[in-house]
């Protein structure tokens, strides 16, 4: 957070900015600054974290001889390659008996997860990384996408969504 003298810096030099909050925040590793309040008439939001979801088609990890385990190892190595302190790690691998051929997977952080979940036999895969700290998930999503595409080639991202998170 912006101090308080920095915070009235801000406010005189920009003498129509009313009732708001400054904080830093880092987007695709670029330090910018996250205003909250009104700005000549202009609502702005601040938020304390973010979240980037990507969905794909055309993931064959049971013909590639790739599974639940591999994701969740692709997983930890985007985080640590991204910078980011991991928690915990767990992987759910389901046989069909109760829930359909798949996986659910998850890497635990201190800003907060990764997490991936794989339906076999419709060869689909949705990847969501969230942190709520100085870390772009960006960067752990890039990682885990290059790899995908070396892996598996007929991927296709269906749709790749980005949103803040913890907004005030």
């Amino acid at each position: 957070m912006v101090n308080l003298n920095q915070k009235l810096k801000l406010t005189r030099q920009c003498p129509t900015f009313q009732k708001g909050s400054v904080a830093h925040t880092t987007v695709s590793g670029r330090r910018m600054l996250q205003v909250s309040g009104k700005y000549r008439g202009i609502s702005m939001t601040i938020s304390h974290g973010k979240q980037v979801c990507i969905d794909y088609s055309n993931c064959d990890f049971v013909d590639q001889g790739r599974h639940g385990t591999w994701m969740l190892n692709l997983m930890q190595y985007a985080v640590k390659s991204a910078g980011v302190r991991e928690v915990h790690a767990h992987v759910e691998e389901f046989d069909g008996t109760l829930s359909p051929t798949g996986f659910a997977a998850v890497v635990l952080l201190d800003e907060s997860h990764v997490s991936a979940h794989c339906y076999y036999d419709k060869g689909i895969l949705a990847i969501d990384a969230f942190t709520c700290g100085e870390s772009d998930p960006n960067i752990i999503i890039d990682i885990i996408h290059k790899k995908l595409v070396e892996s598996f080639e007929n991927i296709k991202v269906v749709s790749k969504d980005e949103m803040l998170r913890f907004r005030q």
